[in-house]
């Protein structure tokens, strides 16, 4: 079994994101795909954002995201209107939290801890630049299969509770996100009938001078 290396995505390796971004989401409206434009510009604005993995000069996975403010108390949004124009245009330095706009592994290398170590190079940017934590909207690829018997904030529930399990949100609950509620009209994706859970993953080590009950997480209470 090769090693795979992970790095802070490249230009050069634009086409290939794309390529695997419309390959791990096949379902997704090409509104909310990444596009080499906003690949290069993600590495001119926030390059420390966004991570490839790499098998040789093969891109087997990726993960990228900016810093925004943003209430989590409200979790209703479309991606779009969060990350703005090629989704990087909303990056704020000063942000409060990093939103993950996706994290995308080829087919072929999952179940290998890939999407892990992509969130663990997430989270490190968040502790060194001490964020509150990472908020995302997550696909839910195995609501298509209980859409007709129960609702997305049903089958959500059922995930987080651990009676029903979904390649996506089950994993992103073992990686130490908390869901948050459901979004509607997330993304243009009609297997799920544009649903996406909210979920947050809180920095344990933020460290803030003013108290903040609305963004502070339970266990600090």
């Amino acid at each position: 079994m090769s090693e795979i290396e992970y790095r802070v995505a490249e230009g050069a390796y634009a086409d290939a994101m794309v390529e695997l971004e419309h390959l791990c989401f096949p379902n997704l409206g090409g509104d909310d795909l990444l596009t080499v434009e906003g690949i290069l510009l993600q590495e001119a604005v926030f390059p420390e954002g966004a991570f490839i993995a790499l098998d040789g000069d093969r891109v087997i996975g990726m993960g990228s995201g900016i810093f925004v403010d943003y209430e989590i108390s409200q979790p209703q949004h479309h991606m779009a209107d969060v990350v703005g124009h090629e989704g990087v245009g909303n990056h704020d330095p000063d942000g409060d939290w990093y939103y993950g706009i996706d994290i995308a592994v080829h087919p072929d290398y999952r179940g290998r801890g890939i999407a892990s170590k992509l969130y663990q190079l997430r989270k490190q940017v968040v502790i060194d630049h001490n964020k509150r934590g990472i908020i995302a909207g997550g696909v839910i690829p195995g609501f298509v299969n209980h859409k007709h018997e129960m609702t997305a904030a049903e089958y959500v529930e059922e995930v987080a509770a651990g009676r029903l399990v979904d390649a996506t949100l089950t994993a992103q609950i073992r990686n130490g996100f908390e869901v948050r509620g459901v979004i509607a009209d997330y993304v243009q994706d009609p297997t799920s009938d544009n649903w996406a859970s909210f979920i947050v993953w809180f920095n344990p080590w933020y460290r803030d001078d003013e108290t903040d009950d609305d963004n502070r997480h339970p266990e600090e209470e």
